[in-house]
């Protein structure tokens, strides 16, 4: 286990490092300056200015700089709120989009199990094609549709929900439903074609032929093995939910990381948009490999790693 995960931290190492360059050589590379807005006539204030945001400084010395804020987690300040810090930033958008997206997850695989559950146990009747259409819908409409659509239904025809900001529970029942749709879709579809094949199983026959409740053999005996495909694309899922959410949030107005990171690309704010990219990045990494080691501890036929060249 302990080389497993040595292996696996140098290789989300490597991979993080890749994408931070990667960013940095797109920064760099855009025509134009982030300060194109603070151009002044006085020379001496502009110089000041690139100094002061390592603008003057080679590609290289500027690379290693950045590799510098990385490692001491200090982006340094905002170039269009010189007030703030990168640090602030995250500090204070990243917990509310972290909620609506581990909300949004739970709710998708919640709902996604049962819908697939239910489908799987009515195989080729009205539940089965009902929740299959639901998941078809659910996969076809993008989440920034649905969030629009049910602006103008809840919001505006109905005005039972309220359409913007993130104040209290009722705040995030529509941002909820518009992420979670897809991945629920996407679960719903995944566990009804493992539990298919699952119900199949001689072992399951076997339980039934012992005369265990029905729940017991689908809950204690299927549902286990079913659930394994699910817990593997849980942390890609997780990925796009985390990154959908800077759509989301400004088509409600919810004051996470979407609205800080859409804005700093619009107006170019370097410090901002690296240690945005790069905090997601290396959250969404860790978030992969958690779940790489889950499902090797629910499934022990799984090794984590090799013995002898098995």
């Amino acid at each position: 286990m302990l080389g497993y995960i040595l292996k696996r931290f140098a290789i989300m190492a490597v991979t993080l490092w890749i994408i931070v360059t990667l960013t940095f050589v797109l920064m760099v590379t855009l025509p134009g300056s982030p300060l194109n807005e603070e151009r002044t006539t006085n020379e001496t204030v502009q110089a000041n200015l690139e100094a002061h945001y390592n603008l003057d400084e080679p590609y290289y010395i500027q690379y290693l700089l950045y590799i510098k804020s990385i490692v001491t987690f200090d982006f340094g300040p905002s170039i269009k709120q010189p007030t703030e810090s990168v640090n602030d930033l995250l500090g204070r958008g990243f917990p509310i989009s972290f909620e609506l997206g581990i909300v949004t997850i739970v709710v998708a695989v919640i709902s996604g199990i049962i819908l697939g559950i239910f489908a799987a146990l009515k195989h080729n009747g009205i539940i089965d094609y009902l929740a299959m259409t639901i998941a078809v819908l659910g996969i076809s409409i993008p989440n920034f549709v649905l969030a629009t659509m049910l602006i103008q239904v809840f919001a505006v025809y109905w005005g039972i929900l309220p359409a913007a900001t993130w104040s209290s529970p009722v705040h995030m029942i529509m941002p909820t439903i518009a992420l979670a749709t897809g991945p629920m879709a996407i679960i719903a579809r995944l566990t009804r074609s493992t539990m298919l094949e699952v119900l199949t199983q001689d072992y399951i026959k076997m339980a039934r032929a012992k005369g265990l409740k029905p729940w017991k053999v689908i809950i204690k005996h299927a549902l286990k093995n079913a659930l394994m495909p699910v817990v593997t694309i849980t942390g890609t899922l997780l990925a796009g939910i985390l990154t959908g959410t800077f759509v989301i949030e400004q088509i409600f107005g919810i004051p996470g990381m979407g609205k800080y990171f859409v804005e700093s690309i619009n107006q170019r704010d370097y410090p901002v948009i690296m240690g945005t990219t790069v905090f997601y990045s290396a959250f969404l990494i860790l978030m992969l490999f958690l779940v790489d080691v889950a499902y090797g501890l629910l499934d022990p036929r799984i090794k984590l790693h090799n013995k002898g060249g098995e």
